[in-house]
This record gives structure tokens, C-alpha cells and sequence, in this order.
């Protein structure tokens, strides 16, 4: 297991130079970026962006149209003519767009490797404390939308199972299909304005983790606050999400059921819960178990942009949204870089899991 696992972890580094480079070559030849969005708000006479990467001295006049580097420039931004070309240099330079791209890009992953991250283009803090100060969010969101979703669909999964075909199988399917049809942020706006004070129950805050005064609460009421505040954006991100992982359950456990060796413990007189549990388990939660890493990291972005914009919570979704946008590079390039890190790792995690699980399984004879 111990060559398996180094073979993973040195397996990590290309593919991350993988999705880097090509990530890398999609901005290149995206339209748009830092520069003609500075040249934008200068066209349109926003004094401050030229203070703001000027380094807080520059006079629009001195940079701008009027006045500043004689006639017109030829520019490969768009919207450039007239500024003045040393102004423009001056930008490309800030940004580090002086360098060619093999070099900028070797530059990034060198840091990137050390995990510098830089600073953000349009924000003065660094990156890592931009990500650290939206990461609580996404955490809450991710990790109980996760529990709770795993919580439910399990023992659901596996009560639909052990009733196949039954009433009870049956309209349990229906409402989870129902459930899974219904795009989670109508739920969220049907939510808010059942509850949040839109037209009738004003019961649940609608901004933020946390309330106000929530530092002078005691402890308990902390908690209290804190899963107040998140039982309606739960709930939204929730109603989908354990719809797969139950159906994935009952069918795995469907499929074991039927096998000879659950036929055999039956015919040696064991209760069913005990073929359930002793036999029957290990081996069906295993494709659970594959699915679990996926849930997981998608839980932290996949779909919870609108969720945290319904509900106003400033997460990593919203922030990896403005910073596209904006094409505020760094910040892309960063979350990307961390998120992608993180799903290889927890699948590997994953992978070193099956064998707790299930002892049987022996990676060391499985080419990577």
C-alpha cells in the first residue's frame, strides 16, 4: 500500500502542472483581462483606478488622453488609443504581462508549488488571506450540506432496499425525484419567502453566518445562532443533493442482496440484520464510498454561487464568480490551484478508505 500511495502523491504533481497549463492557455485566449478593465474605468473618467495601480500618486492627466503622451497609441488592448503608452507599459509591468507567457506560467507554479499565491489585482490582500476570510462559509456549507445529505441518503438508500418494490419504496422515489427536479435556488427564493420575512413567517435571518451581537452570546446560543442562520440555505442546497447518493445506495445494496454468498447466510439460519450488516454492507458501500470525494469537494462550489447570493453569504463561490469576472487572475488561479489539490487528495483518501473498509482489496497490484 505504502509504493501505492507515493505513486499517487508523485502522480499529483503532473496532473496539477496538467490543469494549470491548460487553465493557463484558456486565459490567454479569453477576451478581455486586468488591463483593458483598468483602460475601461479610465475611459470612463474613474479617477480612482488610475490612483488605485498607479500606486496612489499618478494624475490622470499625466497617463490619460489629455495631454499626457502626445498623439495616439497603437495598442493591442482594446479601448487603449490615446492613453499614454508608458502608462500602458507600466500596467503590463504591475501585472507582470512584461514577461512572456512560458515564463509567467513557470513563474506561477514555482510559487504556486510554495503556495504564494500573490496578491489580488483589485483587492489590497493577499490572496491566501482573501480565500481565508471567505473559506468559513463554504466550509459550513459544504461539510453539513455533505453529513446531512450522507445522513439521509444512506439509511434511506438502504431502508428502500430491504422494501423494493413495497408502497413505501415507491412513494419515497417519487418525492426524491420530485426533490431532485426542483432547482435549489427557487427552493431558496419559495424558502425566503415562506420564512425569511418575504410575504409571510419572518423566522430566519437572511445575511451572514452569524448575528451581530453573536460575540457576547453564550456558548450554546452561539451554536444556536450559528445553525440558524444556516438552516435555510441547508435546506435549498440539501434537497437535491442526497437524491443520488440514495438511489446509488439501494441500487449497490440491491445488487448484493441477490448475490449467492447473502443466500448462503440466509440459509445458515443468520438474522436479516445480521446479512445486512455483517455481509452485506461492506461490499455495497463501497461504490458510496467512490462517490463520496466528488460530493464532497463539489459541495464547496458546485452550486452554491446562487445559494450564497440568494442568502448573502460571502463564500468561495461568490468570490471565484466576481474574480472572473473582474479577471482578477490571481484569485482564479489560486482557487483552481486549491481546489483541484484538494479533490486529488481526498481521492486518494478515498482510495486508502476502500482497503479500511474492505481488507481484500489490494492496490499494490493495480498499475495507477
Amino acid at each position: 500500500m505504502g509504493a501505492y500511495i507515493l505513486r499517487r502523491i508523485l502522480l499529483i504533481i503532473p496532473t496539477m502542472v496538467g490543469i494549470m497549463a491548460i487553465s493557463f492557455l484558456v486565459v490567454q485566449f479569453a477576451p478581455g483581462g486586468p488591463i483593458e478593465r483598468i483602460i475601461a474605468q479610465l475611459q470612463g473618467s474613474d479617477v480612482s483606478a488610475t490612483d488605485r495601480f498607479t500606486g496612489g500618486g499618478g494624475d490622470f492627466q499625466g497617463v490619460g488622453a489629455e495631454g499626457g503622451g502626445g498623439g495616439e497609441a497603437t495598442s493591442a488592448y482594446r479601448g487603449a488609443q490615446g492613453l499614454d503608452p508608458e502608462f500602458i507599459a507600466q500596467l503590463e509591468k504591475q501585472f507582470g504581462f512584461d514577461k512572456p507567457p512560458i515564463e509567467r506560467f513557470g513563474l506561477m507554479l514555482w510559487n504556486y508549488f510554495r503556495f504564494d499565491f500573490g496578491e489580488s489585482y483589485f483587492r489590497d490582500i493577499s490572496v491566501l488571506e482573501l480565500i481565508a476570510e471567505k473559506l468559513p462559509v463554504s466550509i459550513s456549507l459544504g461539510l453539513w450540506m455533505t453529513l446531512i445529505s450522507y445522513a439521509i441518503s444512506i439509511p434511506l438508500g438502504i431502508r428502500k432496499a430491504m422494501k423494493d418494490g413495497s408502497r413505501f419504496d415507491i412513494w419515497t422515489s417519487g418525492v426524491i425525484i420530485v426533490g431532485y427536479a426542483i432547482p435549489g435556488f427557487l427552493f431558496a427564493i419559495l424558502l425566503i419567502v415562506l420564512f425569511a420575512g418575504g410575504s409571510f413567517f419572518d423566522l430566519f435571518p437572511l445575511r451572514g453566518l452569524t448575528s451581530d451581537n453573536w460575540s457576547v452570546l453564550p456558548w450554546y446560543e452561539k451554536i444556536l445562532d450559528y445553525f440558524w442562520h444556516l438552516a435555510l440555505p441547508l435546506t435549498a442546497m440539501a434537497l437535491s443533493a442526497f437524491a443520488t447518493t440514495t438511489l446509488l445506495t439501494k441500487n449497490s445494496f440491491l445488487d448484493e442482496i441477490r448475490k449467492q454468498y447473502v443466500t448462503t447466510a440466509r440459509a445458515k439460519g443468520l438474522t436479516e440484520r445480521s446479512v445486512l450488516y455483517r455481509h452485506v454492507f461492506r461490499n455495497a458501500m463501497l461504490i458510496v464510498i467512490a462517490g463520496f470525494p466528488g460530493a464532497f469537494i463539489s459541495s464547496f462550489f458546485a452550486g452554491s454561487l446562487l445559494i450564497e447570493t440568494i442568502f448573502s453569504l460571502d463564500g468561495l463561490g461568490l468570490l471565484g464568480f466576481e474574480s472572473v469576472i473582474n479577471r482578477d487572475y490571481p484569485v482564479v488561479f489560486a482557487t483552481l490551484y486549491m481546489f483541484s489539490l484538494m479533490g486529488l487528495v481526498v481521492n486518494l483518501v478515498s482510495d486508502i478508505t476502500y482497503t479500511v473498509i474492505d481488507p481484500r482489496i489490494d492496490f499494490e497490484t493495480r498499475e495507477v
